[in-house]
């Protein structure tokens, strides 16, 4: 494993990490992508490594052992892994209920006007590239669409940027990178959403989107919060432009 991947905290029960930006959670679950020679370190490599007992916990323990929910190949930050089954069991109810308070910080293009807001577009497949996510808005043809809302706040503002805090109140895929493209500020760096002449501060390489907290009640009647700090590129990145 060429990144280092930092334990934030461990217990009979759970473990914390911040995921470095460039690592995928796991591999494909499609064979024919895993050819040989082309195989990446992941996050689960990691997790199996260090903590083998959680190789047969989870809904996928063969591909995905011990992961409760997954943060982008891209995207770094905090990450919740169960270690027993109990535990997975449990947490993922807690996900699916809305009961983890998740919280990311964002570079994105342009100056965001309001200071705050509420984004609730649905979300679902394209039809036009089956890869990527979309809302549902205007002509946009989307397969598949569920609700999503996402909280967020502007922090920091310079001429061409704006720091935000989102914090999305439900979990779809690519939720916060559709959601902020749609409302016309696509996440820095991101060109799968804001296309190839996304801006894109320089020496930076990947959207700019960092898990920063989690918080949530397990074992029940006690609160935890973890937070992760950002990654170099992206403090590199907001001390340059705000």
């Amino acid at each position: 494993m060429s990144a280092h991947i930092e334990i934030i905290y461990s217990d009979e029960n759970l473990i914390i990490v911040n995921k470095p930006p460039g690592i995928s959670v796991h591999g494909s679950l499609d064979p024919h992508k895993e050819k040989k020679g082309e195989q990446e370190s992941t996050l689960v490599d990691f997790l199996l490594d260090a903590f083998p007992e959680v190789k047969t916990v989870g809904d996928d323990p063969e591909h995905r052992p011990g992961i409760v929910h997954r943060l982008d190949k891209n995207t770094s930050g905090v990450m919740v892994v169960a270690r027993n089954q109990a535990a997975f069991l449990a947490l993922k109810t807690l996900f699916q209920t809305r009961q983890v308070e998740k919280t990311y910080w964002a570079i994105v293009c342009g100056r965001v006007k309001n200071k705050e807001g509420i984004i609730s577009y649905a979300i679902g497949r394209s039809v036009n590239n089956p890869l990527k996510r979309g809302a549902v808005q205007g002509s946009n043809r989307i397969r598949g669409a569920r609700e999503a809302v996402t909280l967020y706040s502007v922090l920091k503002l310079s001429d061409q940027y704006s720091l935000v805090e989102l914090k999305p109140k439900t979990g779809r895929m690519h939720q916060i990178r559709v959601h902020m493209k749609t409302i016309g500020h696509p996440i820095a760096c991101d060109s799968l959403y804001g296309g190839k002449n996304v801006c894109c501060p320089e020496g930076c390489s990947r959207q700019l989107l960092h898990a920063s907290s989690l918080s949530f009640s397990y074992p029940e009647g006690r609160r935890f919060t973890f937070e992760a700090e950002l990654p170099q590129d992206f403090a590199l990145a907001e001390k340059q432009l705000f």
